[in-house]
């Protein structure tokens, strides 16, 4: 979707006069104002935290041992047979404001407007002016004289500003716009923006507005000093202002030129101010947290020693385990300070500080009987820290768990996925034969006799997501040490396409995607009507599957602020025509994907309190379909699966209801229009594991997420290595069970980076696969270089100029799932990529095609595919080898070539 902006907490704002309450060179914010809260810990990408638990009585207090602190003095000298680091990702909110001021410069007649931020960051000012002239809500570039120092123009409507950082010891970054007043421009309108987190700020939603002129009409996004001089309150006020002025000026015109000039003063009635709007920004820090045992040489006890660097108070929920099954159980007495039973199920123990007050520590003394200490981290009432998922399992044995040498294992909790990539002392073999153990263990268990009798419907459920989520592991396993693989054998003399479909949601492995719009295709209002036309030639061209845009009545024209979902009447055409094309389209062999928006929706309906979060149409929901954490619509229901979307509420998926509700609209979108699949927008605001609910339930023939996501970049230079990037995507795949794949944004921005700068090296990863999704997990990879996001008018992260055909040369010989652009295939491009599709078809190149890359060099990149299609990209020179199959020239064009076995 399109790149919205976000607003700021708005809960409280402050406007002061100038310059009586404000002087104009005193400190504005203190920094010690901020208030740092934590949220949450990202030790797993979806978000997951340890079970709930509430108690619903007084814990009991349990007696601690005495004898603990001095065994500690000689706990760093005794032999440690587990030692372990563990890397603890955590989350903070930091809360700060925007300031907006307005002084009179040392020039009566020139003054200057400072716009800042006291949060670190990089910050810059998106601006632009309304002239008098203009009664609409377009923005103009300002005049050269008023654009600060590194502006930078954005098309024609407006401009960019870096924020500095200020010389004002309170304030972090600010800019200062010259403003002088002549009588042209009626106001300044801008919007704050995080380049390091991608977020847009706002005022209620709309852009700032600081007026220049009286007169302006106040659409609840004006600030600064606000005047009724109208003769009529409300939009007619403001109207009287206008004309009276224009009356005024007509009636002086015949004067002298000092009478004009007192014409254009009266129109300028500037007063200072100074206005504090509230803002959030996540940030990220980093703790860890060390787990040492060893046996006491006095009592033959183990002895636990942990500590960490997280603040404030944190409780270690433990237990212990007899052997591998990894039951619970309470252990004998003594137990640390600070020791509460809880439920009779495990022990809470408060760590103590340590000394210096920098983090806290925790002594554990454990009979030998015991196998294993089991734990997990609680910071608050919502904030649970656990590994992969799972308790964290200490071995008290010397043998198994987690344990390494001492000051070997340093581990980083959000990669433990892929720990075998990262920690060669781990067995791939060892550890995958022992998740295979556990779900042999677990189908046993589920599917004995006893068992069913025993156990509850919802246990034996649970026990299935158990199977679940251990497969998905053990699978990740597989792919990460084997990237590029065929996941079933297919013969190389007869490949055949499949008549049916994998697996839901995945199509049959050779589908080719056309996106079927741009950014303005909603401007003609028969944007179905017009693809019609060019239906049969999309086909012609070798695309099996078309993505169509948001079908919904939406706030925006482009679809993406979706209102009423049964109402399928949109800026593209009426639900007739989209039928109808979607019936034509199946005509000539083309699948069609529905564009649907399930992570926000906009409201019909103010609450009580002027807030819009009451929804109207078919699906009258109300305030509890709205998360909870979302503090501009005051949603009633849980905290949000994932990231919010800010400028529209974003719905409460773990309401029955609402899941009930989408799931119903779906399947009536699959059986009342025909859709085949879905591209699902903003899949980071919710928790993947319902969009598989979705697709269990809709069984789509095809279906891609959008979850984009920033690669990681050090001092402005792209890294080399993006596995956390695409471990991100993975890891929703992985959520959504597979049920749909996921837009490869890893592989669009490497390829930017390799085609930009010439170094085309990039182009293959430490282990020399493709460095994106499609090297680890290829079927689930829809690859692409641009979209209507990206591209089109709007432009947000376009392909690199000139070389849009090296990237479909890419695309379009390696696995994955490719997808164009309309823009491109409708152009100048369209016989390049109709030969490249013919080519990828002719040799039968589909989803889990196999890559042997021969050449990454600085300025060249070459492949071999399927030891059927050879490839180069870049300027350098290659040449397939001539034994033992020949080779023949199919496409070539600028900086690319293609050949094909003979």
């Amino acid at each position: 979707m399109s790149t919205v902006t976000t607003e700021p907490l708005l809960r409280y704002s402050r406007t002061q006069r100038h310059p009586r309450l404000r002087p104009r060179n005193s400190r504005l914010l203190n920094p010690a104002s901020l208030n740092f809260r934590s949220k949450t810990v990202e030790l797993l990408s979806n978000g997951a935290s340890f079970c709930n638990f509430k108690p619903r009585h007084r814990v009991q207090p349990v007696r601690a041992s005495s004898a603990d602190a001095a065994v500690l003095d000689t706990f760093q000298s005794a032999d440690v047979f587990f030692k372990e680091t563990f890397s603890l990702i955590r989350t903070q909110r930091v809360e700060g404001k925007i300031f907006i001021r307005l002084d009179q410069g040392n020039d009566e007649a020139a003054w200057e407007l400072t716009i800042g931020c006291n949060i670190p960051g990089k910050w810059i000012l998106h601006w632009g002016v309304s002239l008098i002239e203009d009664n609409g809500s377009e923005w103009d570039q300002p005049p050269k004289s008023m654009r600060p120092p590194g502006s930078i123009p954005i098309k024609d409507y407006a401009i960019e500003t870096p924020l500095k950082e200020s010389s004002e010891q309170d304030i972090f970054y600010e800019v200062k716009i010259n403003v002088i007043p002549n009588g042209e421009i009626a106001g300044i309108n801008f919007v704050l923006k995080d380049e390091e987190t991608g977020a847009w700020y706002q005022h209620r939603g709309r852009d700032f507005k600081v007026p220049l002129v009286d007169y302006l009409q106040d659409d609840g996004n004006m600030i600064g000093a606000k005047r009724d001089l109208g003769l009529w309150k409300g939009a007619l006020g403001s109207l009287s202002n206008i004309i009276l002025k224009k009356e005024s000026s007509a009636s002086k015109l015949q004067g002298s030129s000092s009478e004009l000039e007192d014409t254009k003063q009266e129109k300028i009635f500037l007063e200072g101010f100074y206005e504090e709007q509230p803002i959030t920004k996540e940030i990220s820090f980093e703790n860890s947290m060390t787990v040492s045992v060893q046996k006491s040489p006095e009592t033959a006890k183990n002895l636990l020693y942990m500590e960490t660097d997280l603040p404030g108070d944190v409780i270690v929920h433990w237990g212990v385990c007899r052997d591998d099954a990894k039951y619970w159980e309470i252990p004998k007495a003594p137990y640390p300070p600070e020791t509460t039973v809880f439920k009779n199920k495990a022990l809470r123990t408060l760590l103590q500080p340590k000394e210096g007050g920098n983090g806290c520590s925790g002594l554990f003394t454990l009979d030998e009987e015991h196998e294993g200490f089991l734990f997990v981290l609680k910071l608050n009432e919502s904030t649970w820290l656990k590994w992969l998922g799972n308790d964290f399992h200490i071995p008290l044995s010397g043998s198994g768990g987690l344990h390494s040498q001492p000051g070997q294992g340093q581990f980083d909790v959000l990669k433990a996925e892929r720990a075998t990539d990262t920690n060669e002392e781990i067995s791939p073999v060892a550890y995958t034969e022992g998740i295979i153990n556990e779900i042999r263990n677990l189908v046993s268990d589920i599917s004995s006799e006893k068992s069913r009798k025993t156990k509850t419907k919802e246990a034996q459920e649970s026990i299935l997501q158990e199977i679940e989520k251990l497969a998905a592991e053990a699978y990740s396993i597989f792919r990460s040490s084997i990237p590029t693989f065929s996941e079933e054998t297919i013969s190389e003399s007869k490949v055949q396409k499949p008549s049916v479909r994998i697996c839901s949601g995945t199509g049959s492995g050779f589908e080719i995607l056309c996106q079927g719009f741009n950014w303005e295709s909603h401007r003609s209002g028969r944007w179905y009507m017009d693809l019609k036309q060019k239906a049969t030639e999309i086909s012609s061209m070798g695309f099996t599957v078309i993505w169509l845009p948001p079908p919904t009545e939406s706030v925006s024209p482009e679809g993406y602020m979706p209102k009423d979902l049964y109402n399928l009447n949109s800026r593209y055409g009426s639900i007739d025509e989209l039928k109808d094309l979607v019936k034509t389209l199946h005509e000539v062999g083309i699948k069609v994907l529905g564009d649907v928006v399930l992570n926000h929706r906009c409201a019909t309906y103010q609450n009580p309190n002027g807030v819009w979060n009451i929804f109207g149409g078919r699906l009258n929901w109300d305030d509890r379909a709205v998360v909870a954490d979302d503090p501009h619509f005051q949603g009633r229901g849980n905290k949000s699966s994932g990231d919010n979307f800010h400028a529209a509420p974003n719905i409460d998926h773990s309401q029955d209801f609402v899941r009930e509700d989408i799931k119903e609209w779906l399947y009536w979108l699959r059986e009342e229009i025909g859709y085949d699949g879905w591209r699902l927008d903003f899949v980071r605001g919710f928790w993947g594991g319902y969009v598989k609910d979705y697709m269990d339930s809709s069984e789509p023939y095809f279906a891609v997420g959008e979850y984009w996501d920033s690669l990681s970049y050090t001092y402005g230079e792209m890294d080399h290595n993006q596995d956390a990037h695409r471990q991100r995507i993975v890891d929703w795949i992985n959520a959504a069970n597979g049920t749909a794949g996921a837009f490869d944004v890893t592989t669009k921005g490497i390829l930017h980076s390799a085609l930009e700068r010439c170094e085309y090296w990039r182009l293959s990863d430490e282990k020399g696969k493709p460095p994106g999704v499609v090297g680890w997990w290829p079927s689930r990879a829809v690859t692409f270089i641009e979209n209507h996001d990206t591209g089109s008018t709007q432009g947000h992260w376009r392909f690199p100029r000139g070389k849009e055909m090296q990237g479909y040369a890419y695309i379009l010989t390696h696995p994955g799932t490719p997808a164009l652009f309309y823009d491109h295939i409708f152009s100048h491009y369209q016989s390049e990529i109709a030969a490249l599709i013919s080519v990828r078809n002719r040799n039968n190149v589909h989803c889990r095609s196999t890559v042997k890359i021969i050449k990454a060099e600085r300025d060249v990149y070459a492949a071999i595919i399927d030891e059927k299609v050879a490839m180069k990209i870049g300027p350098g020179h290659f040449e397939p080898p001539s034994a033992p199959e020949r080779w023949s020239l199919a496409i070539e064009g600028q900086d690319y070539k293609v050949w094909e076995a003979s």
